[in-house]
């Protein structure tokens, strides 16, 4: 029986027969008296705010869980939030009792949950494979900049990065070696590929993987919201050198001759 459950074992008794000699909690959880005089200690210390409570029960430890892992996940490996950060937020909620915040322990907890997040990522390829349930790609390729930089492949059908390897260089060679590495893996090919237009990308499509290169909308979709911008602005600037002239028109007007 692990720590927290012999805490949860121990808990649950108080909580259905009332406050109990150490002896008394000994004999109904089957722990050792010296066994349960620790724990009793941890949760005395543990019982800091109204909802501490809470978390010693069954149900309060699964969603406490969940709390940590989703927060690690979507913020800390998704969104590249910091475990300094993280560490605050969770002590706002008051949970340093509960859970180890420390920095330093965030970011164990993060790096064990990327190494299971890839094993299974990598289970799942392998299952898709033996089943035959891989298609062709309809693919999108392209660079991202965070602390280095990333080369990214996507299908776009599914939204399933494919590859995203830290690299030095955004070279055709470069791009090949790894997009035809993971090619190979799950045994499709690529229908056509969406881009920019830098040269290493286009050949890609054209020489590496032989399918058609596809322009993304990006900088189409740039321009067409950058240049109405432009159109409409320019009524205002024709407006603003108009109003001099305003007060000579009104003027004349008003000695007109009869």
């Amino acid at each position: 029986m692990g720590l927290w459950a012999k805490s949860v074992v121990i808990f649950n008794s108080i909580r259905e027969h009332g406050k109990q000699s150490v002896r008394r909690l000994a004999e109904r959880t089957g722990l050792s008296k010296s066994s349960v005089h620790r724990h009793l200690q941890a949760v005395k210390r543990r019982d800091r705010y109204p909802e501490s409570s809470f978390w010693e029960t069954e149900a309060g430890r699964t969603w406490l869980i969940r709390l940590v892992v989703a927060t690690l996940f979507l913020f800390g490996l998704k969104r590249g939030v910091g475990a300094e950060t993280i560490s605050a937020f969770f002590g706002c909620l008051h949970l340093e009792a509960h859970v180890g915040c420390s920095p330093s322990a965030l970011r164990s907890v993060m790096h064990t949950l990327e190494c299971i997040l890839l094993e299974t990522a990598a289970a799942w390829e392998k299952e898709g494979v033996a089943h035959g349930e891989i298609r062709p790609v309809i693919g999108a390729v392209d660079e991202t900049f965070l602390q280095r930089m990333m080369l990214v492949f996507m299908d776009l059908a599914s939204g399933y990065l494919l590859m995203e390897e830290v690299a030095v260089d955004r070279s055709y060679d470069t791009w090949y070696g790894g997009i035809n590495g993971r090619l190979k893996t799950f045994g499709t090919e690529v229908l056509y590929l969406v881009s920019d237009r830098a040269k290493a990308l286009v050949k890609l499509a054209h020489t590496g993987l032989g399918c058609l290169s596809i322009p993304d909308l990006f900088h189409l979709s740039h321009d067409l919201c950058g240049k109405p911008s432009k159109l409409l602005s320019k009524p205002n600037s024709a407006w603003r050198r108009c109003r001099p002239a305003r007060p000579p028109v009104s003027r004349l007007s008003r000695h007109r001759p009869p």
